[in-house]
């Protein structure tokens, strides 16, 4: 069996654009994979036309070997460019050998350790600004049985915060604590906002409300800022999802910079490498949950992965969407009280609607994290539920 074509398709997905790769066989089996880089996008596309010498001809079975060799072949390493354009590509071709051999492709990675996952929201604050909205947002969530939630309060806050927004940002944490209640589980993202100082600053003031983890508290730019503020932090920190490689996975934990891994597969180099991340954070006793805010070949792929992964600690899921998700793949997430099941269909478990995508056409999207736009990834009039079991809710 023999590859025969390698093909990249960007859709406009509001807050961002997605990009998935299919690549084809010679035997008519072909896999889908996916490389969602949020922007640089036709950077992205060019890199995977670029790619398609060092791919066409090879046998899709023979993942590590074909990572190994485009890996060595590419004079510049590493950067989000070139391990996204891998990453779809060996995402898809994992999609093709489960097809092959008619299996999930867990069973191919060491078969499944558990049935379901524990998961943690996030969009489920869609338009929310004040606290009163925060608060209500999240009642209205947990009555679906989340346990767990991630969001952003920090507005256009970029490196330093104020008294008045920092004062902002603790009163949104504190009402959606008090709305609630003490059981479930807060997350707060920062987007790799801010400087050491300012970090530590935010940490100390929302460790009364008992939070689980504080999620990319500076750039990423430098893994020692990182681990002076995780040394320091009374919240546990969470990063990984702008490290492109188990080189820079090793300083990250080498430096003792996480308490919690967040690799995200379609950046690392795919499913398998971001397997040995895992297996290295395992070594350190470190847990692993995998970085999701993207498309659904992307959550197809983390489900298998997170199934036969031992420190794998909690799955994100985008809690609602577009209703163009529903459209575009014949995605199954099952939600069962909090928790997501592993789907067991064989490769990736999913399909692609390639005539659909061309109805969403690529749009430049530019980042809102420092616009005071950061929670509005979805349109208000086109918001939906997409799972299995919360698909007669209305959001």
């Amino acid at each position: 069996m023999k590859i025969t074509a390698v093909k990249t398709f960007v859709m406009d997905a509001f807050r961002t654009n997605w990009t998935f790769v299919k690549v084809e066989t010679d035997e008519g089996l072909y896999g889908w994979g996916e490389a969602s880089l949020g922007t640089q996008e036709g950077a992205l596309t060019g890199c995977v036309e670029d790619l398609k010498r060092l791919i066409i001809g090879r046998d899709p079975r023979e993942i590590e070997r074909m990572c190994f060799e485009v890996y060595r072949d590419i004079y510049w390493k590493g950067g989000p460019v070139l391990m996204s354009a891998i990453s779809g590509i060996e995402m898809a071709m994992w999609d093709i050998i489960g097809k092959y051999f008619n299996v999930p492709v867990y069973a191919l990675m060491g078969g499944k350790m558990r049935d379901s996952v524990r998961m943690y929201a996030n969009a489920w604050f869609i338009g929310a600004r004040s606290p009163e909205e925060f608060a209500a947002a999240a009642r209205k969530t947990i009555v679906l049985g989340v346990t767990a939630l991630k969001w952003d309060p920090f507005g256009k806050a970029h490196m330093t915060i104020g008294n008045r927004e920092l004062g902002h940002a603790s009163a949104i944490v504190g009402a959606v604590r008090e709305a609630v209640g003490p059981e479930v589980d807060l997350m707060i993202e920062c987007h790799g906002r801010f400087n050491a100082y300012t970090a530590l600053r935010i940490a100390r003031e929302l460790q009364r409300y008992n939070i689980m983890l504080m999620e990319e508290p500076c750039p990423p730019d430098n893994l020692a800022v990182l681990a002076e503020i995780r040394s320091r932090s009374p919240i546990p920190i969470s990063a990984g999802e702008r490290v492109y490689t188990k080189f820079g996975f090793e300083e990250l934990f080498s430096r003792n910079a996480v308490d919690i891994a967040q690799p995200d597969i379609f950046h690392t180099g795919g499913l398998f490498e971001s397997k040995k991340i895992a297996a290295m954070a395992e070594a350190k006793h470190i847990p692993v949950s995998f970085h999701n805010p993207s498309g659904p070949v992307s959550n197809a792929a983390i489900l298998q992965l997170a199934a036969c992964t031992p420190n794998f600690l909690i799955h994100e899921i985008m809690l609602t969407d577009g209703s163009f998700r529903k459209r575009i793949t014949d995605e199954c997430v099952e939600f069962d009280r909090g928790c997501i099941r592993i789907p067991d269909r064989p490769g990736l478990g999913i399909e692609v609607e390639e005539s659909v995508l061309a109805e969403y056409p690529y749009k430049p999207r530019n980042l809102r994290h420092y616009t005071g736009n950061v929670t509005d990834i979805r349109p208000q009039d086109d918001t939906v539920y997409y799972f299995k079991g919360l698909e007669h809710e209305t959001f």
